[in-house]
């Protein structure tokens, strides 16, 4: 041990550059010397800590995602960047009813869709056309960012701005070195115009150009506009201060690690890297022992999780009875807030400009069920500050209330550092497990069922070197009604269906029916259709292809498609043809996937 320790403050003095001022910690990253031995690693891992910036994003716990732009105004999820921009014209645009409603449902930030992959800007742009300045709202004289960054600024809400790379309008897209230093001029509008960022967000969706030639980002180069004018900002997503969870459906990992080996695809030093060690974002493992063994890099990069209050990212209305219930939210919260990460929920507002009504109420709801919920600690002296070997315990005396929730945190300034933790309840006399858990980070939120112990014991069973926890809490969560409202995905019942042929799928609905569209139910295991082709028939022979077009962003969000018709059309018959899925392959379709829709 004594060797071992010698070893290590060698390695922790020829390192010092990376540490902290203390010269205790590591900040944001570490590189591991040659030579070094696994227990070393692990050692060493347990000292990487966020930066000022990391960890003030990880106490908003709750964020919220605007999806707002030409995509409102055509009902599409993707637009392909020929839209016209007149058609964007809110009727009662209100920025200060987004934050309102936002602030009191206890969000802290909102980050703006600025640009979508349309290619649309939704500020008055020197590098396109293809903005509000083009548009109706306002005689082209609007500018939704400034507002919305007035609106926050007036209410105490952090701002942050989604600018997609991808840019389906941009005639420079796929000439990578033209289409990077107009991207750059966006950024430089965004980040200069409108006062302080807090984030900055890019996903890495990517596609050929009008060339034919993929673009490819020039990351290092975005990474350095940002650094160098919104300093406090932190990069998200393809940026290497926030980590995307690797899905849309609201779902953290029951093990999530702040400390990874996983970095963005920025470069070929990290793919590589990345490849080797088989990880990316949507992998179960990014921070185990066995991988942080194989690594030759360890980042503070925490994870944040995105998904809609809706089945769409933009505003439908065709789903504003659709919007999440109060469960469905709760249940997202344990398992985003409640898994070490930060939730990132989307509101998309409407063609008036506005929070849906719907959406408002359900965000009122959720706001004062985690009030009611987290208001009461039945835990005295739970926020004493203790640290603990593998091993040891701490016990909590409560008032004798009934509790079904139980809270950890860890001191992420010093690091995360807990891999097995239990909580145990004093009840009739003896102690009953009540949960147990892997990782906590900066927060764990745990149910269970309701009792009423007269001491909580929490058990750190292993962590490395010793854990650093912040806070122990203990609450009483109501319980909701259940809503047994299911989504109907037909109209026409399938008892007359025959499936004439199964590639392309073929149907005899067996009448003729007044049809308005169709739905796409995806495989979740399995390759989804991203391109299709949909086709109507009377008597089988002459077709009339009434939609070709493609099922955007369901490789990450795998929800029922709903498809509408400009007028309904009766026919007989349907064909779905599957032009290529979200994989590159031709995935096939089975009847119990397609639903015809009459309204």
């Amino acid at each position: 041990m004594k060797k071992i320790a010698v070893v290590l403050l060698l390695i922790l003095s020829a390192l010092s550059s990376c540490i902290s001022k203390d010269k205790k910690y590591f900040v944001k990253e570490l590189s591991f010397p040659q030579d070094i031995t696994p227990e070393q690693k692990i050692k060493l891992s347990a000292y990487l800590t966020p930066t000022p910036q990391q960890y003030e994003w990880q106490k908003l716990e709750l964020t919220a995602f605007i999806h707002f732009g030409i995509n409102t105004f055509t009902g599409r999820e993707w637009g392909d960047g020929k839209e016209d921009p007149t058609l964007f014209n809110p009727t009662d645009f209100n920025a200060e009813q987004w934050v309102i409603s936002l602030r009191e449902a206890g969000f802290k930030m909102i980050i703006l869709t600025a640009k979508h992959h349309d290619g649309f800007c939704l500020w008055p742009t020197s590098t396109t056309k293809h903005s509000v300045q083009s548009s109706l709202w306002r005689d082209g004289n609007g500018d939704i960012v400034r507002e919305v960054k007035n609106a926050c600024d007036k209410y105490g809400m952090k701002f942050g701005v989604y600018l997609s790379p991808w840019d389906r309008n941009a005639e420079s897209y796929g000439d990578s070195p033209r289409y990077n230093a107009m991207f750059v001029e966006q950024l430089k509008e965004l980040l200069t115009n409108y006062g302080e960022v807090h984030e900055v967000w890019f996903d890495g969706a990517n596609g050929e150009g009008p060339n034919g030639k993929r673009q490819i980002y020039d990351w290092t180069r975005f990474y350095h506009v940002i650094d160098s004018l919104q300093p406090k900002a932190v990069k998200a997503i393809m940026g290497n201060d926030v980590r995307w969870v690797g899905n849309e459906s609201g779902l953290g990992r029951e093990t999530e690690w702040s400390v990874t080996p996983l970095n963005p695809d920025i470069n070929e030093t990290i793919v590589d890297e990345n490849k080797l060690l088989e990880i990316n974002p949507m992998a179960k493992d990014l921070g185990s022992r066995n991988l942080i063994v194989e690594a030759n890099k360890l980042y503070w990069y925490p994870s944040e999780v995105d998904v809609s209050i809706r089945p769409g990212w933009f505003y439908h209305p065709e789903q504003d009875h659709q919007v999440k219930t109060l469960q469905q939210l709760v249940d997202i919260y344990y398992q985003s807030v409640g898994m070490n990460s930060v939730l990132l929920l989307n509101i998309p507002p409407d063609k008036r400009g506005l929070l849906h009504e719907v959406d408002v109420a359900r965000l009122k709801e959720f706001g004062a069920y985690l009030k009611k919920t987290l208001e009461s600690n039945k835990i005295g002296n739970g926020n004493i500050a203790w640290t603990a070997k593998s091993g040891d315990f701490k016990e909590f005396t409560t008032n004798g209330d009934t509790i079904n929730t139980v809270m950890l945190q860890e001191d992420i300034k010093k690091g995360q550092r807990v891999e097995v933790f239990k909580v145990e309840g004093f009840i009739n006399n003896e102690w009953i497990k009540l949960t147990e858990g892997t990782t906590i980070g900066y927060k764990r939120l745990l149910k269970f069922d309701d009792c009423a112990p007269s001491k909580i014991r929490v058990t750190i069973i292993e962590t490395r070197e010793k854990a650093n926890i912040l806070a122990v809490g203990a609450y009483l969560a109501p319980a909701i009604a259940t809503n047994s409202g299911e989504l109907n995905l037909s109209a026409v019942a399938k008892d007359k269906w025959t499936v004439e042929t199964s590639v392309p799928l073929i149907v005899d609905l067996g009448e003729t029916v007044s049809m308005k569209g169709f739905t796409y139910k995806p495989v979740v295991e399995k390759e989804s259709v991203f391109n299709y082709s949909f086709s109507v028939s009377e008597d089988g022979k002459s077709w009339t292809i009434l939609n070709k077009g493609e099922f955007s962003n369901i490789k990450n969000n795998p929800i029922p498609q709903f498809v509408k018709f400009d007028n309904s059309v009766d026919a007989k018959l349907f064909r779905f043809e599957t032009i290529a899925g979200t994989d590159g392959g031709k995935p096939g379709v089975t009847i119990d996937q397609i639903g015809i829709l009459t309204k």
